[in-house]
């Protein structure tokens, strides 16, 4: 009855919010799924491009499996503008600097 009442706009995610508990994975389940470093996860939730985390207890934190999975196919969109980031710096003329040696 309650998928006659469901919008068009309704995504698989909302549906799963009503229908039951969310699923919570801690913070190795979550590298496990994300290719990525502790630190860079942190960095990309401090700057709002990850999912927030949340305390259940003073010691435990968790993500919601479906927040990832929405961030995951949000990253999977194809987007022609997305570049690499800042790169390495620029290399000097002789290589290594020695500038710090010379006498």
């Amino acid at each position: 009855m309650t998928a006659a009442r469901r919008t068009p706009n309704e995504t698989s995610v909302d549906a799963a919010r009503r229908s039951g508990p969310r699923r919570m994975l801690n913070e190795k389940q979550v590298l496990a799924i994300v290719p990525v470093s502790r630190t860079t996860i942190f960095r990309l939730e401090k700057s709002g491009r990850f999912p927030k985390s949340t305390y259940i207890s003073p010691n435990r934190r968790i993500w919601f499996e479906d927040e990832i999975v929405a961030w995951q196919n949000a990253v999977d969109e194809f987007n022609p503008h997305r570049a690499r980031g800042k790169g390495r710096r620029p290399r000097t003329a002789g290589g290594k600097s020695n500038a710090r040696f010379s006498p």
